[in-house]
C-alpha cells in the first residue's frame, strides 16, 4: 500500500512537472489508544501514528513560486512565496500556507517549491489527517531548505497553522508526537510538560481495527467547547476549596465527591472522567509493558462507558459498534476515539478473525442505521520522515 501511494504520487508528480521529484515523504495518521479528552486537562495521552500517509513528492526551483498539487482533489494553488501569506477559501491550502507563514513570522527565505500530494489518510475518520498535511508541510520546508528546526519547533509551527487555518490552536501534543514516533512504539506524552517516553506495541496475536461510523454530527465543535468550559468550571471549583492543586492529575477522588454537591451532578460526572481517564493512561502502559493485552482491553472499553455516560461526547451510531463487540469473544477492547459525536471505534481484535468479524457487524450497522461502515485494519508504523530511493523511510 506504501509503495502504492509513492509510485502513484512520484507518477502524477512527472506528469505535471515533467522530470523526477527531487525528494519524497511520509507524514503518517494518528490513532490514540487511550487517553481521550485529557490533552486539555493536563493528563497524559498514549498515540501512535499509523500505516496511513499523505506522501509528499517535491523539488525546489530557481524562482519565487510555489506550486502546491492536491492529487486526490485534482487541484492546484500557486502563488509567490515573498507576498504577503492571507487565508483562502480552500481549507486544504491554509494548511500549507499557514506553516509557511509561520516559518516566514520567524525570518525564514525559501526558493520555489513544486509539490504533489496524495493521501490514503480517511478524511473525517479522526485520523488527524489535517495535522499530518501541517506537520508533513513543516518536515519537507525544514529539509529542503536546511532550516535546522528541532522536531519540537517543527510541531509547534503546525500548531500555530492551526490558528491561521481556524482561528484555534490544536494542541501542540498532538502534532509533536508525530514527529517523534518510532516503529512499534506508543508514546506516553504529558499534556503538560510534553515529556514523553516510548513504550514496545507488539501486539503479536492482536489487530488494531477501526471501524468507521461515516457519521460526523454537527454539534461536534459546539460539545467539544462546552465540555471544555465545564471542567474548567469544575477544576476552578476544586481549586477554590484545595489551593494544593495545580491540575486535574492531583485531583483524588474523595476531594471530587467531597465538592459533589457544590459542583452539580453534570460537573461532577465530566470531573469524574478526566480523573479516572488519566489513571486509565498510566494503568494502559503497566498493562502494555507487561503484554496484559486483555487489561489493556478491558480500560478501553471503560474508557468508552466514560465516554459515552460521564462525558457524554459519544454518539448512537459508535454506541452500536462498541456494545456490538463485547458479545464478541475474539474482541478484548473497544472505545470511540477521537473527539467525538461519530467518528470511529477502535478495536484490539485477535488475529485472524478480522473479515468475519466486520461481515458481521457491518450487516447489523446497515440494519440498524441503513449506513455502509468501514473498515481500516492498522499498524503502529514510524513518524513523518524522508523516503529514500528503495522506498524505505528514514
Amino acid at each position: 500500500m506504501k509503495k502504492k501511494l509513492i509510485s502513484a504520487t512520484t507518477t502524477h508528480f512527472k506528469t505535471v512537472f515533467h522530470h523526477e521529484p527531487e525528494s519524497i515523504f511520509l507524514s503518517p495518521g494518528r490513532i490514540n489508544l487511550i487517553g481521550e479528552h485529557v490533552d486539555y486537562n493536563d493528563g497524559f495521552v498514549l498515540p501512535a501514528t499509523i500505516n496511513k500517509y499523505i506522501c509528499f513528492a517535491v523539488s525546489t526551483s530557481e524562482s519565487d513560486e510555489f506550486t502546491l498539487v492536491a492529487q486526490d482533489l485534482n487541484e492546484t494553488y500557486r502563488f509567490n512565496w515573498q507576498n504577503e501569506i492571507k487565508p483562502v477559501d480552500k481549507m486544504w491550502v491554509n494548511y500549507m500556507l499557514g506553516v509557511l507563514h509561520q516559518l516566514k513570522v520567524r525570518g525564514f527565505t525559501f526558493k520555489g517549491l513544486n509539490v504533489v500530494f496524495s493521501s490514503t489518510i480517511p478524511m473525517g475518520a479522526g485520523l488527524s489527517s489535517s495535522a499530518a498535511l501541517e506537520c508533513g508541510f513543516g518536515y519537507v520546508l525544514n529539509k529542503l531548505f536546511h532550516l535546522g528546526l528541532s522536531r519540537e519547533e517543527i510541531a509547534l509551527i503546525g500548531q500555530q497553522a492551526e490558528h491561521f487555518c481556524r482561528g484555534k490552536m490544536r494542541h501542540y501534543g498532538s502534532i509533536c508526537q508525530r514527529v517523534w514516533q518510532k516503529k512499534n512504539k506508543v508514546i506516553k506524552l504529558d499534556c503538560t510538560t510534553l515529556e514523553h517516553e516510548y513504550h514496545t506495541a507488539d501486539f503479536k496475536y492482536y489487530s488494531l481495527l477501526l471501524f468507521d461510523s461515516n457519521v460526523k454530527h454537527t454539534h461536534l465543535t459546539s460539545g467539544y467547547n462546552t465540555r471544555r468550559e465545564e471542567v474548567e468550571q469544575g477544576l476552578a471549583i476544586l481549586q477554590n476549596k484545595f489551593s494544593s492543586l495545580k491540575t486535574f492529575r492531583d485531583v483524588t477522588a474523595y476531594q471530587l465527591n467531597e465538592l459533589k454537591e457544590e459542583l452539580g451532578e453534570t460537573i461532577y460526572k465530566r470531573c469524574l472522567f478526566v480523573i479516572n481517564e488519566i489513571k486509565r493512561v498510566n494503568e494502559a502502559v503497566y498493562a502494555l509493558d507487561r503484554n496484559h493485552f486483555e487489561s489493556l482491553g478491558k480500560l478501553m472499553f471503560e474508557t468508552h462507558e466514560g465516554l459515552s455516560n460521564a462525558y457524554e461526547v459519544s454518539c448512537e451510531e459508535v454506541d452500536f459498534l462498541v456494545d456490538f463487540v463485547k458479545n464478541e469473544k475474539q474482541v478484548i477492547g473497544s472505545r470511540m476515539m477521537g473527539g467525538g459525536f461519530g467518528g470511529c471505534s477502535i478495536n484490539l481484535v485477535e488475529k485472524g478473525c478480522e473479515e468475519k468479524l466486520f461481515e458481521k457487524i457491518s450487516k447489523a450497522y446497515f440494519e440498524q442505521f441503513g449506513i455502509q461502515l468501514n473498515q481500516y485494519k492498522v499498524k503502529i508504523s514510524k513518524g513523518t520522515s524522508k523516503v529514500n530511493k528503495k522506498y524505505k523511510a528514514n
